[in-house]
């Protein structure tokens, strides 16, 4: 799930691998299957092909450069490229080059650590802007930027790193799209025949590059990275599906870990990814969009929505109803009402703004929310960049893992979700659904697991985060041995590291300059909540 805003798009989660062992019981070998040995052959080459290509960018390093002046990307951040094999089985063929930018610890020589390595999460966002989190002097990274560089990068497939694309961008965010909602089975149907219609356009626009689109991939990727950067060991913060990538690197390169943070936690498990991660994180969305309501209700003074939240609810299917019948603008209509209204439940950043432009619609303004949730067809560069978000999401969920193809049980389940939870189910299913069609070979994903080597890690998470639930991160927790958790208690923003939380914020600090950990698992109270 993205630690960035939805851009004008209904938002999922995370992605996942494959690893097979060999299995002993009662002290026999069970004879593998002719498949299963030559998956584990496969992995054999592909970690042989990873080791080889890191060895190649240990010696090359990177060759950092003033970025591009279109990458907006500011002095005295340098940017440079990391060359990596498309597949890993066969290092020596076709490279693509993932785009990675840095700035350096502002701090004194004896104070740096090495490279803080970072992703925001997904799939498809990219981390080239961490670096600005010193530019622009943000006061939560003060402490750790004496310490470390701070590196980001494009994950393979995103922006500046081998791009793929699976419809054209102005089709992408053509406006009024369907109502999420289905109220036929004619327009379930309709929404199947898109789906399947997108998964095979990403084959079409993107086929040499799916099959390699997976989260092990990219875990391989930020390992070629780390040599390139010189560092023995990676110094890591992953948040939203970034702690995925954590997940399994941990899993993978155990001993390569110096320091891993988990923020905001995919739910690792194999069972989990990735269809019935999405269906857990419908029932998240609809609690945290009940505490926004809440929120609003009791803001009443301000915002005039209703007292209750069944009142500011009633309001808000008015306004579904109102745009479904007949597109605020000619192309503000359901979808493009939830696409903008979902950053309420994703951050309570957003409460205030979304709750003042809905209280401007209600009051009669009705041009702010055109403004606010239609999308802009003159941004040619920020739609290419949406419809690229989207494809990469779809083309690492869809190969990492299996999928029902069986649309009755798509069906099934997401009528039943529905009936309770109707903020996001249909939304969320049908931006997965290309899974089901999906052009090329479904993964099984990693089996995340402490491994010898792995250090201490430490997970935090908000209590009633909507992108990436709970349990996500007691199961990781559980998983990785050693680990400690930080509890945001009664709080549900997505992505907790970066918020203004002393509790927090100190033993972010503590662990990343020190290492150290609290002897148990720690609950911190709220961050603030949002004043109107």
């Amino acid at each position: 799930m993205r630690d960035i805003r939805p851009n004008r798009r209904t938002a999922a989660i995370g992605s996942a691998g494959a690893l097979v062992a060999a299995t002993l019981m009662a002290g026999a070998v069970t004879a593998p299957t002719a498949s299963a040995t030559s998956s584990r052959a496969g992995q054999d080459r592909e970690t042989r092909g990873a080791a080889i290509a890191a060895e190649r960018a240990a010696e090359a390093g990177i060759d950092w450069q003033d970025c591009p002046a279109d990458w907006g990307l500011e002095k005295p951040i340098q940017c440079g490229w990391v060359t990596v094999p498309l597949d890993y089985a066969n290092p020596d063929g076709k490279q693509i080059k993932l785009a990675v930018d840095r700035i350096g610890n502002t701090g004194t020589r004896q104070e740096r650590q090495g490279a803080l390595v970072y992703n925001p999460g997904g799939p498809g966002g990219s981390g080239l802007r961490f670096p600005r989190r010193v530019t622009t002097k943000a006061p939560v990274w003060a402490n750790v930027a004496k310490a470390y560089d701070f590196v980001g990068f494009d994950p393979r497939g995103v922006g500046k790193s081998a791009p793929i694309s699976c419809v054209d961008p102005q089709a992408f965010v053509k406006a009024p799209k369907a109502d999420p909602v289905p109220d036929s089975e004619a327009h379930k149907l309709a929404q199947r025949t898109l789906a399947r219609k997108y998964a095979e356009g990403c084959l079409e626009r993107s086929g040499e590059m799916l099959p390699h689109m997976t989260t092990p991939n990219t875990v391989r990727d930020l390992d070629v990275i780390r040599a390139a950067l010189g560092e023995k060991k990676l110094n890591f913060l992953g948040v939203s599906y970034g702690t995925y990538i954590a997940a399994v690197y941990g899993t993978l390169y155990p001993g390569h870990v110096r320091r891993m943070i988990a923020d905001s936690v995919v739910n690792p498990s194999r069972e989990k990814i990735w269809y019935q991660a999405n269906l857990d994180q419908d029932v998240a969305f609809e609690v945290r969009w009940r505490d926004w309501q809440d929120w609003v209700a009791a803001n009443d003074a301000t915002f005039h929505l209703g007292t209750t939240r069944a009142a500011v609810q009633a309001k808000w299917l008015q306004l579904r109803a109102t745009a479904k019948k007949s597109p605020l603008g000619g192309v503000v209509g359901p979808a493009e009402l939830i696409s903008f209204f979902q950053s309420a439940p994703y951050y309570d950043s957003a409460w205030v703004s979304v709750a003042t432009v809905f209280s401007k619609y209600v009051a009669g303004d009705t041009q702010a929310l055109i403004d606010a949730a239609a999308p802009d067809l003159t941004d040619t560069a920020g739609n290419a960049t949406a419809e690229n978000g989207n494809a990469v999401y779809t083309a690492v969920e869809c190969a990492d893992a299996k999928w029902p193809t069986n649309w009755k049980k798509w069906d099934r389940d997401n009528t039943r979700l529905h009936k309770n939870h109707p903020f996001m189910t249909w939304a969320n299913a049908w931006m997965n659904l290309p899974c089901a069609t999906w052009p090329v070979k479904q993964q099984t994903p990693v089996d995340v697991k402490t491994h010898k080597g792995l250090p201490p890690v430490l997970i935090v998470q908000s209590e009633r985060d909507a992108a990436t639930p709970y349990q996500g991160a007691v199961e990781l927790h559980r998983r990785f041995a050693g680990s400690r958790l930080i509890t945001e208690k009664n709080a549900g923003s997505h992505g907790v590291t970066s918020l203004v939380n002393s509790c927090v914020n100190t033993r972010v600090d503590a662990y990343l300059l020190t290492g150290k950990l609290d002897t148990k698992d720690v609950t911190c109270a709220p961050h603030a909540t949002p004043k109107p």
